[in-house]
C-alpha cells in the first residue's frame, strides 16, 4: 500500500515518505518501458509508426527545468532542457547503467540590482510574479536502456540556454539471454 512505509525525513511542507517517492519513480520507469515496448516492439526501422502520446508525462516528479523528451522516427532519443542562467561548466551529464543522470549548479551570483547597480538581497524582494526558479538542479535520472541505445555515441549541445542531448539507437539491440543458473542436487 502506498504511503505506509513510514520512513523518511521532513520536507519543506512536512514529513515525506521515501517509500512512496521510490514507488512513483519505479512506476514512471516501468510506464516508460511499457510505452517503449508497445510502440517500438521490433528491432527494424519502419516496423512501427513513429507515435507516442505527448500528453503522457513519463517523469511527473521532474517539473524543473522545463524539458522536452521525444523519440524521432529513426528511434533516436532526444532530451531538451531549458537552462537559462546556467553555464556549460555547471552542467553535469553522465550515464549510470540504464539511466542518464543530469544535474546542474546555479552560479552563486543570484542577486538583483537597484538602478544604481547596488545589490538587493533576495529576502527583501517582493515578487508580483515569479516563474524563473533560478535554482540548482539536483540529480535527476532518465531511463535510457543500455541494450537499445548507443550511450557512447551521445551528442550534447548547449546553445542559447537550451541543452539538447541526442542518444542514437544501437544498430542491433543487445540480445542478452541472461545468466544460466546451474541446479545441483542437495544430498
Amino acid at each position: 500500500m502506498k504511503g505506509t512505509r513510514g520512513f523518511g525525513g521532513r520536507g519543506p511542507t512536512g514529513p515525506f515518505d521515501l517509500g512512496t517517492i521510490f514507488d512513483e519513480i519505479f512506476e514512471a520507469a516501468r510506464d516508460f518501458q511499457n510505452e517503449f515496448q508497445k510502440n517500438f516492439p521490433g528491432s527494424k526501422q519502419g516496423d512501427n509508426p513513429c507515435f507516442f502520446d505527448e500528453n503522457t508525462d513519463y517523469y511527473p516528479n521532474y517539473s524543473y527545468p522545463p524539458m522536452n523528451i521525444f523519440m524521432s522516427c529513426d528511434r533516436s532519443l532526444t532530451f531538451e532542457f531549458a537552462l537559462s542562467g546556467f553555464e556549460e561548466k555547471d552542467i553535469n551529464l553522465s550515464f549510470q547503467g540504464d539511466y542518464m543522470v543530469f544535474s546542474a549548479m546555479m552560479p552563486s551570483v543570484n542577486m538583483s540590482q537597484n538602478a544604481d547597480g547596488s545589490a538587493i538581497p533576495d529576502e527583501s524582494i517582493r515578487y508580483f510574479k515569479r516563474r524563473l526558479k533560478m535554482k540548482s538542479i539536483e540529480k535527476q535520472k532518465y531511463f535510457v536502456p543500455l541494450d537499445k541505445y548507443a550511450q557512447d555515441k551521445v551528442k550534447a549541445v548547449f546553445r542559447n540556454g537550451i541543452l539538447k542531448v541526442i542518444i542514437p539507437p544501437k544498430e542491433e539491440p543487445d540480445q542478452n539471454s541472461g545468466i544460466k543458473i546451474e541446479i545441483v542436487s542437495g544430498e
